[in-house]
């Protein structure tokens, strides 16, 4: 990479009923110099009209008038900053658990994740939960924020227990590692500039880490996964459009179809109209293949080596997002990249169901093989969704588990 390319980083945010992440999210944007005048001045109105003495700088993320009228969060909201370092795509999601579902779609891209915690209340259960939420996701980085230090004397002892004791749970919930940061998000101190209230604390302000934090591995690097989203014919010549969403292919590749199991090798490969030799994630291209295979929508091309596993087994951890119940029996679709295929659920890991914004393990039996990987190695293509028939809503996000 070269050094003059400024690179972005995906974060989401989670915390429980008043912990304070409104506040610390719009502490962060006010501070960096990421807002408007017109939206500070917005706020600034707003918090008068209430009564305030200062801005309410959560309100530079609470959007929805629901939001704002009940002083809590209940949507993703996205929020796109930049410093000199570093851009940043911010997922503001709630902290309630019946909006777990939300969290899961503001954290299932981000590459890392704040869990806030109230230095007063410490650990909580929802706390454990969006610790879990981050596990499950394979959320590369997480950091725990313990906020409102200023309410508890900057006293480093509670700070130290609070980290100690969510390292324990930590370890349980399969969360590998975390970074600990005491914050006021309030006052400003360690989120933009390091505070000089807690001078026994040596580590980096929010802001600095999160510049600094290394971003995700080149998707180029991962093993060639295509999936083909559309077939383009042109005369004899069939060309196939999508995005190659992992890994890296050449002209003279040899490389498989799946699920069929059929063999060919790349002689075309077209980014944006033009020809090209190589191929590299995440580019849109189309590829052609020197024999007439029949391939289409669904099916994924890849390099002979590295090959996906080819399966009509499937376990994962999931999500459920809808409010329809999921039982043991249910016949629903699986849509795994650019492929759908009919399933029946075989096992719930000893639930009776799974209701709105559960976390649980679910194994299927699809009636055609999908070529999966593990979600452990690549969320693009170790995710799929839990479709219903009937009305092609949403029931559930999954994350194989192919060990």
């Amino acid at each position: 990479m070269s050094t003059t390319t400024i690179d972005t980083l995906r974060f989401a945010t989670a915390g429980s009923v008043d912990d304070g992440k409104s506040t610390l999210v719009g502490r962060l944007l006010h501070d960096s110099k990421s807002v408007l005048t017109d939206q500070l001045e917005a706020v600034q109105r707003v918090s008068a009209d209430r009564g305030q003495d200062a801005p309410d700088l959560a309100l530079l993320t609470d959007g929805l008038r629901a939001e704002r009228e009940q002083g809590i969060t209940i949507d993703v909201a996205y929020r796109y900053f930049a410093t000199p370092r570093r851009r940043f795509i911010l997922a503001d999601t709630p902290g309630h658990v019946q909006y777990t579902r939300n969290m899961v779609t503001g954290a299932s891209t981000a590459e890392l994740a704040i869990v806030l915690i109230d230095a007063r209340n410490g650990v909580v259960e929802q706390t454990l939960r969006h610790a879990a939420v981050a596990a499950l996701l394979r959320v590369p980085h997480v950091v725990l924020a313990v906020n409102k230090m200023d309410l508890v004397g900057y006293e480093q002892a509670v700070f130290e227990r609070i980290v100690e004791e969510f390292a324990g749970h930590a370890a349980e919930l399969g969360l590998p590692s975390f970074t600990p940061i005491p914050v006021s998000a309030l006052v400003g101190d360690n989120v933009v500039d390091r505070s000089r209230h807690m001078d026994w604390y040596e580590g980096p302000a929010l802001l600095e880490f999160l510049e600094n934090v290394p971003v995700g591995a080149d998707p180029s690097d991962a093993p060639a996964r295509f999936p083909v989203q559309y077939v383009i014919r042109d005369g004899e010549v069939r060309w196939y459009a999508g995005q190659l969403v992992s890994g890296s292919l050449r002209v003279g590749d040899r490389v498989t179809v799946h699920p069929s199991g059929e063999t060919s090798e790349i002689t075309g490969i077209s980014v944006l109209g033009t020809g090209s030799e190589a191929a590299h994630a995440p580019q849109s291209v189309s590829l052609r293949l020197a024999d007439q295979r029949d391939v289409s929508r669904g099916d994924m091309i890849t390099a002979e080596v590295d090959a996906p596993v080819l399966t009509q087994d499937v376990r994962a951890a999931v999500c459920h997002l809808a409010d329809r119940p999921l039982r043991v029996g249910d016949r629903v679709l699986l849509r795994h990249t650019t492929r759908t295929v009919k399933a029946v659920v075989r096992d719930l890991g000893g639930a009776a169901e799974l209701t709105a914004n559960d976390l649980g393990r679910i194994t299927l039996r699809t009636a055609e093989p999908l070529a999966l990987d593990d979600y452990a190695v690549s969320r693009r293509t170790g995710a799929f969704l839990v479709i219903d028939p009937a009305d092609g809503a949403t029931l559930t996000a999954g994350m194989a588990d192919l060990a």
